[in-house]
């Protein structure tokens, strides 16, 4: 069964976050996702306040941007989420846009070489393992959580190059693709990821999760059109309009394509997030298989 949840918007105001959460674990809703945008919301603060909120619902992040956070402040901040929360937090990470990077004055040379420390780093510490790493960006003493996860957490990346694709299947545990990835583009994702999970040898079950842009109600095709031109994604036939059944068959469309989790996202300019959410989880949830 295709995993369906919903993104709350950083563009809303922090205190917004706790009706929608309620609101989305109340209808029942699997996901709802959170970002770390320069410079609105933090993400972990997000995650941790919204699973305190709800009693079953699963809140993830991405992405965390790794340039940001020291990779032994993100494996406390994930082992102390999964300690708390155990099995319903969700956190991705990738390069971060390399503007807002520059504008902190934590862009890097190199932001595959980082991604790639990074992801090993995290998995290890996640693990439970003590880590001694001398890399290029990455360096460790003797560290080792004091209290890791008491199961194995997954640790997903986002991206949409080629190269850091391959690396997602080669490092990290499952892929995040934004909303600017059609069908045909999760259909190339997925085989470049399939690539990177091949040369390293790996096995086993590998999610991808992708974005879909929705806009649905009065003014929907309006609202979303200034959306994608906002984003700079004007392309036709990306994202979707209309009624639940249309919802519903976009995202059955990517899930053929590879997808095993589509987030529905909003227009930045939703008018109704707590509605939204509720769409999803009543009325289009039960239309995908």
């Amino acid at each position: 069964m295709t995993t369906l949840g919903a993104v709350f918007r950083p563009q809303l105001p922090p205190e917004r976050l706790r009706s929608v959460a309620r609101a989305a674990d109340a209808a029942g809703l699997e996901e709802l996702w959170l970002w770390e945008d320069c410079f609105l919301s933090s993400g972990v603060a997000s995650t941790s306040a919204a699973l305190a909120w709800t009693d079953r619902l699963r809140v993830g992040v991405g992405l965390l941007p790794v340039p940001l956070r020291n990779v032994a402040l993100t494996a406390m901040e994930a082992a102390t989420l999964h300690r708390m929360f155990p099995g319903r937090a969700m956190l991705a990470v990738g390069h971060g846009v390399q503007s807002w990077m520059g504008q902190t004055g934590a862009r890097v040379e190199s932001p595959m070489t980082l991604l790639r420390e990074y992801l090993h780093a995290l998995r290890a510490l996640l693990g439970g393992e003590r880590l001694t790493v001398d890399g290029r960006y990455v360096r460790l003493d003797d560290v080792a959580l004091d209290w890791p996860p008491t199961v194995p957490v997954p640790v997903h990346a986002g991206g949409l190059g080629p190269r850091t694709l391959r690396l997602t299947g080669e490092a990290a545990d499952g892929t995040v693709l934004d909303a600017s990835v059609p069908a045909d583009g999760v259909r190339r994702a997925c085989a470049l990821v399939a690539e990177g999970r091949a040369a390293a040898g790996r096995s086993g079950p590998h999610p991808v999760t992708v974005y879909l842009h929705v806009a649905t109600g009065p003014g929907a095709r309006e609202r979303l059109r200034a959306e994608k031109e906002r984003t700079g994604n004007p392309a036709p036939g990306l994202g979707v309009t209309g009624d639940a059944r249309a919802v519903a068959d976009a995202v059955v469309e990517l899930a053929e394509a590879g997808a095993t989790a589509v987030i529905l996202q909003p227009t930045s300019d939703e008018p109704d997030p707590e509605g939204f959410v509720r769409f999803a989880a009543e009325r289009v949830r039960p239309l995908v298989p």
